[in-house]
């Protein structure tokens, strides 16, 4: 099975399982689309003993198409852009120091927080797991996924200023999410030094750097479209901007992740309030994207379905993420409620915010792929079954039951 035989049985999938998710289960769709590829992943272990043959081939597939690759070198700068384009600039920057905040400073908060209390549980379990491989846990699973929070929140009618301070997180953490884990895997795989200028010097590339390349990017896009006029060049134009912009950020040492999104930000900004594009035009655009959106988001919750086909669990493991999800919860409390209270003193924040950001900081792709990236060993098994763990207690339980926060703040 080549890459476009898995592809077009991927794209097959999503679309069946969104019109039974449409049709009968009226659930979010990132929920719904990932219950019912996790429902077929089971049922392909359970008849496995009778057919080994076909269980093979999906775990064959699987492998082959490398989730983490699609993840972060396909699909999330098209993901990311999407996402950014929607996001009004204005309101982002009434909230600009919540988000810069949540997404800097309870990223590095969550990941030592995390690291310590997994470290805590998983040596009581016997484990042994060293503290260095910990941490690069927290580090992955810290960033909220803003795949899954942007999806969850068309649904939940959030208040507009709670909107925007998870919206924005979401889009801008992934990036020091990415950048700690680098730092962190050099760490614990000694192939990198602790020392605290090249530390900063690798934030400084990565973040200010992402940000500085997403505003050229941007600039550049609302240059070409304001002179196209026409909606096939221009569409074509946002096009290459979210690949080629993604890949070039990478390649140039910056945080691909930051730059779409600010290049996003800035084009669709330009776009809708400074009449950079006809308004037909407009719409087509956000067609497009919206669709773009909608059908990778089909594709990335069925992966992350099928991926419980290449777990190869025993019985701690179960137990491992059954202690390790109330730590990551009580981590996430602790990274927004503390630069929250501290705001407080010079902000107005909606009532329950903490709660409603902790219970809505959901996790997804981005945690799957970069658990799977790590290289093979025991650490790799353990970090990947804890991830795998909190993203479907997230996804499922989280999201199902986020609205009830959301409602009870617009009450």
């Amino acid at each position: 099975m080549n890459l476009i035989h898995i592809l077009s049985l991927l794209v097959v999938l999503a679309a069946a399982f969104s019109y039974v998710n449409h049709r009968w289960l009226r659930w979010p769709s990132t929920i719904g689309l990932m219950v019912l590829s996790m429902a077929l992943s089971l049922g392909l272990l359970a008849v496995g003993t009778w057919l080994p043959d076909v269980e093979d081939s999906v775990r064959t597939m699987l492998h082959r198409l490398q989730f983490d690759k699609f993840m972060m070198e396909w699909i999330l700068s098209f993901l990311l852009f999407a996402g950014a384009l929607h996001v009004s600039i204005e309101d982002l920057l009434r909230q600009k120091w919540e988000v810069a905040v949540l997404a800097t400073i309870s990223v590095i908060l969550s990941t030592f927080l995390v690291g310590v209390l997994s470290w805590w549980v998983l040596n009581h379990l016997g484990f042994g797991t060293p503290l260095i491989w910990c941490l690069l846990f927290g580090a992955l699973i810290s960033p909220t996924d803003p795949i899954a929070v942007l999806g969850i929140l068309k649904t939940a009618k959030a208040p507009k200023s709670l909107e925007t301070i998870i919206a924005g997180e979401s889009l801008f953490n992934d990036g020091m999410g990415v950048t700690m884990f680098s730092l962190l895997l050099g760490l614990a795989t000694h192939r990198r030094a602790i020392d605290f200028e090249g530390v900063s010097l690798l934030f400084l590339e990565e973040v200010a750097g992402g940000v500085a390349f997403g505003l050229l990017l941007g600039w550049l896009g609302v240059r070409l479209v304001r002179t196209a006029d026409d909606f096939n060049v221009e569409l074509m134009i946002t096009v290459a901007m979210a690949m080629g912009g993604y890949t070039l950020a990478s390649a140039l040492g910056t945080s691909g992740p930051i730059a779409i999104v600010v290049a996003g930000l800035v084009l669709g900004n330009h776009g809708h309030h400074l009449q950079t594009m006809a308004p037909r035009n407009r719409l087509y655009l956000d067609h497009f994207w919206e669709f773009v959106d909608e059908a990778l988001n089909g594709i990335l919750f069925v992966l992350i379905g099928l991926e419980l086909l290449v777990l190869v669990s025993r019985g701690e493991h179960a137990l491992a993420v059954l202690g390790v999800i109330p730590m990551v919860l009580l981590s996430r409390l602790i990274s927004v409620g503390l630069p929250i209270g501290l705001m407080r003193r010079f902000r107005r924040f909606p009532e329950k915010v903490v709660q409603t950001l902790t219970w809505g900081g959901l996790r997804g792709g981005v945690s799957v792929a970069l658990a799977l990236s790590l290289p093979a060993g025991a650490e790799r098994e353990v970090i990947l079954h804890l991830t795998y763990g909190v993203v479907v207690f997230s996804i499922i339980v989280q999201g199902m039951t986020v609205g009830r926060f959301v409602r009870t703040e617009r009450a």
